[in-house]
């Protein structure tokens, strides 16, 4: 298959991984690349990429999965909504098994509550069209690459003049996270290999920022195999160069400008919140996107927004929010600070099967992905659980 199987060669990976390791035996020095995106760390653990790099290189697993970086209390505000007996809530198969305090989506539902797993938006809004009798809620998520479509879906609502189905808009920004990261003193990254999926949205050019205010080099790449090998080659060259510019490996795919069409949807639908709370980063400025006041009537927050205070100001609420200091270390992992089998939970109280912590969710998930896939180098054995 054109573009993927030419970018699966293991004779031409192999081949990278040795000019890889060519280029840094004699550096005398540790390289720090964060993969921003849950994508690339995914195809990272999946085709071994890590045993295939020499100890110089370090790997740091990103806050790229949007799952992830969702804090607990989103999601149970969103299950604080699915509780009202008018509502069909609506999610993505991921965010079904996101652990709140109170449980899960899917657990949830198992105890009576009307949610169902959608595919995109458009199956919500096909919901609300069968049931004109009930609200239905779609749960949005994700970064750039998605919100588009949650912003088509909300216009085809308002050409329908569909009165019950609204979107609980948790969309979030890739560039602001970057920055946090950088801005950590516990952190010390020497450059980026940035979200493909995300600047064919947002285009190439937007990562440039952060090579101008940090001096740190960004090589936006594919995910496949080769791609990610070659971008740490290309990430290597200037790190060892000294320089740092952007470069965009996934130029079959990425336009260095923004999506006009996409750009125009985006703008039209939503605005950017003042701030918004990120598991493990806190909250950060301008970070996610909101839907704008035109749209009001699509917003599960203003629609709920009695639900929303009822439950914010409620003794269950506090409760729930004493018992944070308790959770998964997952904020940690997320920001590159600690590895998935330094958790105490990892592949014991916390698996694929029954998460604890939302990075053992999705398969983007930096925890579900070294749960599934990382070996050790010497034995080629799984890790998980040693």
């Amino acid at each position: 298959m054109k573009y993927v199987d030419e970018y699966r060669d293991p004779e031409l990976i192999k081949a990278t991984a040795r000019e890889i390791t060519a280029l840094v035996e004699n550096s005398g020095r540790l390289f720090r690349i964060m993969e921003v995106c849950g994508g690339h760390t995914h195809s990272i653990y999946r085709f071994g990429l890590e045993q295939l790099l020499p100890p110089a290189i370090e790997l740091i697993h990103g806050p790229g999965c949007p799952v992830c970086i969702l804090p607990m209390e989103r999601v149970d505000e969103g299950m604080a909504i699915a509780a009202d007996k008018r509502v069909i809530l609506t999610a993505y198969g991921d965010m079904m098994r996101v652990p709140g305090h109170q449980g899960s989506a899917l657990q949830l539902k198992a105890r009576g509550l009307d949610i169902r797993m959608v595919y995109s938006p458009l199956d919500a809004l096909k919901l609300a069209q069968n049931n004109p009798e009930r609200e239905v809620v779609f749960f949005a998520i994700g970064f750039e690459t998605t919100a588009p479509a949650t912003a088509l879906t909300v216009l085809k609502a308002r050409e329908l003049g569909l009165t019950n189905f609204t979107a609980f808009v948790n969309h979030v920004t890739v560039i602001p996270p970057m920055r946090a990261v950088l801005d950590d003193p516990k952190l010390q990254l020497d450059g980026f290999i940035g979200p493909g999926h995300v600047a064919t949205v947002i285009g190439a050019n937007s990562y440039e920022e952060i090579v101008r205010d940090y001096k740190k080099p960004v090589i936006v790449s594919g995910f496949e195999p080769l791609d990610i090998m070659q971008s740490i080659l290309m990430l290597l060259r200037q790190l060892l160069a000294g320089e740092a510019r952007l470069e965009n490996q996934y130029s079959r795919v990425v336009p260095f400008a923004a999506n006009p069409v996409a750009s125009q949807v985006l703008a039209e639908v939503f605005e950017l919140r003042e701030s918004f709370e990120w598991r493990g980063l806190g909250f950060i400025a301008n970070s996610a996107v909101k839907l704008r006041a035109a749209f009001g009537q699509y917003d599960a927050e203003v629609r709920f927004a009695d639900v929303l205070s009822a439950y914010r100001n409620s003794s269950e609420h506090a409760s729930e929010l004493s018992t944070v200091a308790h959770e998964a270390p997952c904020g940690d992992v997320l920001k590159g600070l600690m590895k998935p089998k330094a958790c105490p939970f990892f592949g014991k109280e916390c698996s694929p099967e029954n998460p604890v912590g939302a990075l053992m969710v999705s398969s983007e998930g930096a925890c579900a992905a070294y749960y599934n896939y990382a070996r050790d180098k010497q034995t080629g054995m799984l890790t998980h659980g040693n």
